[in-house]
């Protein structure tokens, strides 16, 4: 699977997006990312590696500790090929405000 699709898999998770959200403010532990959810500390393990197979998140060591960080790469990527998406959705957006605009006018429509 190539990287993109292996970033979209893992955010496809709510989860992960919020284990992802909570690392944006700084590193953590498993335990401490385990806290806020009702999920086993084998399961958020579980969810850390499905991140971490997409390049996500990085574990390292620290003395007894191995805290987790979010690695940006992979959503520069993902946000670059949806920025080719946006471009879209706002060139359509743009066309429908002119019609819209149009069917308002005194002159466009039927009345």
């Amino acid at each position: 699977m190539d990287s993109l699709s292996l970033t979209l898999s893992a955010l496809a998770d709510p989860t992960r997006r919020a284990i992802l959200a909570r690392l944006s403010a700084g590193e953590a532990t498993v335990n401490e990312l385990a806290e806020p959810f009702a999920l086993t500390q084998p399961a958020i393990s579980k969810h850390i590696k499905v991140l971490e197979r997409a390049g996500l998140v990085t574990r390292s060591r620290d003395a007894q500790r191995r805290p987790c960080r979010i690695e940006a790469a992979p959503l520069a990527e993902a946000s670059q090929w949806l920025d080719g998406y946006r471009r879209l959705w706002e060139a359509n957006f743009d066309g429908l405000d002119a019609l819209l605009q149009d069917l308002q006018s005194p002159k466009g429509g039927t009345q």
